[in-house]
């Protein structure tokens, strides 16, 4: 796309520095600005990075996938689907609101209000429910900055709808409980997820009448088209990432100015590292960022979807719904929800028993589980998902000892549902961890301490717990069991260790958490 006269007024207009006018700028990855410290904005440079022992540790957080789009509370991708004639949104928003050529997305971001969001309140109970970090929404795929964003002066969440710093807010009660803080950046996608609102219905009475993205007044929140091929706007894939160089500087600019505002601990990207040298140099900003405020040490998480990614230092590899299938020699994070992304009214959630089902078997695995509670738009949680919540709350004050700070043992665990095989589908976004089954009071899972081996129980066995892995002459050559006791419960407990299992008398009072699993804690010779 030429660097036109028009384009340098929406880049000035939108707070872009003199420097970022310049093509040649945007050209040279050795001119973006990035703070100075260990990295370079190079994938060579950034292999030598490691994790930080903290995310290792903290094995949970929660995320609040929250912004304009739920206000509707309509569901996921409803800035982007609103658009799809045929779609159930089209027609909702129709109905409800009017045609998408004359209301549109722009008209429906004043409705966010965050009425009632009170994260002071929401932080107390993800720490009690034993968030060890907590997730706040960047700016997701519509374009919408949550922060008082510098180079997206008119549609961030300062500027209009609730008009408060989100990002901030969140960041601040995060930070005074001491919870690791992360946020996530969605908007690497946005220039080709907003195509439909570039169209029109192709039938009916509105038939080829344009929708409101092509709107110029509008074109910091829908995007510019102009210089495009012609039929960009029909035929752009949401996740193509598919766009013109001054919006790759746009991305550059926003997320660095949420790093360098923010300074998270974690910054998650949807997808895989955006755009060459321009999400190279995003992570080394984060991680000089990160430097400049531990002494020299690199404290900061970045997460990508993509594999080769994360091979070699770089970052920490993320599965949006997927599990990985055995122990990864690195740690790794699982972000799912327990219901969709965005709010959805009536929807149904996950119970507590499959968020920690997911959690044991994901911590086994050397993973981390983000788990999402989204809000709707008055920022308080419902009471289905307080039912949620309070079922996980009441699981982890009991057994966390046997989440936290671990490690994988040789295998990750033992029992039926280790042979249910749903394969992947290839990509970043894998549904495999809403297919699974529950697991039950057969279905193991391991973690170890120092001197210490926890065997998750998904279920009440009864009287007693047989766990096959930590027979004598079991394949996974197991140590020597010298005691054995119950989370939650103080007194030792009986148990012999043959050849072909270990046995362990369970107290006859049963948890009244016992449905959703048990942790026995075997100390070891």
């Amino acid at each position: 796309m030429l660097f036109t006269r028009r384009r340098a007024l929406q880049l000035m207009a939108s707070g872009a520095s003199a420097l970022a006018l310049r093509p040649s700028f945007a050209q040279q990855s050795a001119s973006l600005p990035i703070a100075a410290g260990p990295f370079k904005g190079t994938r060579e440079s950034l292999a030598a990075y490691t994790v930080p022992a903290w995310f290792a540790e903290a094995k949970f957080g929660i995320w609040s996938h929250w912004g304009p789009q739920s206000a509707v509370e309509y569901g996921d991708w409803y800035a982007r689907t609103m658009y799809i004639q045929g779609s159930s949104e089209y027609y909702y928003h129709v109905e409800t609101y009017g045609h998408p050529s004359k209301v549109g997305y722009k008209d429906l971001i004043p409705q966010f209000k965050a009425a009632r969001w009170d994260p002071d309140h929401l932080m107390d109970l993800y720490v009690k429910a034993g968030a060890k970090y907590f997730f706040s929404m960047g700016v997701h795929h519509d374009n919408f900055d949550m922060w008082n964003s510098k180079y997206q002066p008119r549609w961030n969440a300062v500027a209009t709808g609730p008009q408060r710093d989100i990002v901030g807010e969140w960041k601040t009660a995060a930070r005074k409980r001491g919870l690791r803080f992360g946020v996530s950046e969605h908007l690497s996608n946005s220039f080709d997820w907003f195509a439909p609102a570039h169209t029109s219905d192709s039938t009916g009475p509105l038939a080829g009448v344009p929708y409101d993205g092509t709107l110029s007044d509008y074109a910091d929140l829908y995007h510019d088209y102009s210089g495009m091929p012609a039929n960009f706007a029909k035929t752009a894939e949401a996740m193509g990432r598919v766009a013109p160089t001054w919006w790759k500087l746009q991305y550059f600019n926003r997320v660095k100015d949420l790093i360098d505002q923010h300074q998270p601990d974690i910054l998650y990207t949807d997808g895989g590292i955006p755009f060459d040298e321009y999400g190279f140099s995003l992570v080394a900003n984060l991680y000089n960022v990160s430097a400049a405020r531990h002494n020299g040490a690199v404290e900061a998480v970045y997460t990508s979807k993509t594999r080769t990614d994360c091979e070699t230092g770089t970052c920490a590899l993320d599965r949006e719904r997927g599990v990985l299938d055995d122990i990864s020699p690195t740690p790794w994070q699982t972000d799912t929800c327990i219901g969709g992304w965005h709010y959805k009214r009536g929807i149904k959630y996950k119970s507590a028993k499959k968020v920690i089902d997911l959690l044991v078997d994901i911590v086994s695995k050397n993973g981390n589980l983000l788990l999402n509670f989204p809000l709707p738009n008055s920022g308080e949680l419902d009471y289905e998902e307080m039912v949620t919540l309070n079922g996980i709350t009441a699981w982890m004050q009991t057994n966390s000892e046997g989440i936290y700070a671990t490690r994988p043992w040789k295998a990750y665990g033992e029992g039926p549902a280790m042979k249910v095989v749903i394969p992947s589908n290839g990509k970043e976004f894998d549904p495999n961890e809403g297919r699974k089954p529950d697991l039950g009071p057969t279905d193991i899972r391991f973690t170890t301490k120092p001197g210490i081996l926890f065997a998750f129980v998904q279920g009440w066995p009864g009287a007693e717990a047989v766990i096959t892995s930590l027979g004598t002459t079991s394949a996974q050559n197991p140590p020597k069991i010298t005691s054995a006791t119950m989370l939650g419960h103080d007194a030792q407990l009986k148990f012999t260790q043959s050849s072909d299992a270990l046995r362990v008398k369970l107290p006859g009072n049963r948890p009244s958490t016992a449905d959703i699993g048990i942790a026995l804690k075997l100390t070891t010779a």
